[in-house]
């Protein structure tokens, strides 16, 4: 059962999704639901089991070359695919993502700027040690 159980973080952007498809209809659920619910569809009795079977940390291979990804770029959503990858000792590697549609990197109203490949310095979790003048990470991370 566990061979092809995604990591805790998987499992939770699960539940994030079916929550938010089920209010497109108009069902609305709590997010402890929704993770009930996604435990239950894997077999488990319930989310404190399904996160014991899962464990809290990612598989060794979570960021390797031609995974898909997807997250928060500069604060705008992005999928796409890890075409590059080094080691930067044991805590952080350089990801280079290849993003399917180019997102715009700029807020300001008047003009955009588009990128569709950028590399960044991310931890283990894929989150970047570098931050945005808000303090929020420039990149995160989550497998797909």
């Amino acid at each position: 059962m566990t061979d092809t159980l995604p990591p805790v973080g998987g499992l939770k952007q699960q539940a994030k999704r079916l929550r938010a498809s089920l209010a497109q209809d108009g069902d609305f659920i709590s997010h402890s639901e929704s993770l009930e619910l996604i435990a239950k569809q894997y077999g488990f009795r319930d989310w404190n089991t399904i996160h014991a079977a899962a464990g809290n940390s990612p598989p060794p291979d979570a960021m390797a070359l031609g995974n898909r990804v997807s997250g928060q770029y500069l604060g705008q959503a992005f999928s796409g695919e890890i075409i590059a990858i080094r080691s930067l000792g044991s805590d952080y590697k350089r990801v280079t993502i290849h993003f399917d549609e180019p997102v715009d990197v700029v807020t300001f109203d008047s003009f955009s700027a588009f990128r569709q490949r950028v590399s960044a310095r991310v931890n283990k979790y894929g989150v970047s040690a570098e931050k945005t003048s808000d303090g929020k990470p420039q990149m995160e991370i989550d497998l797909i």
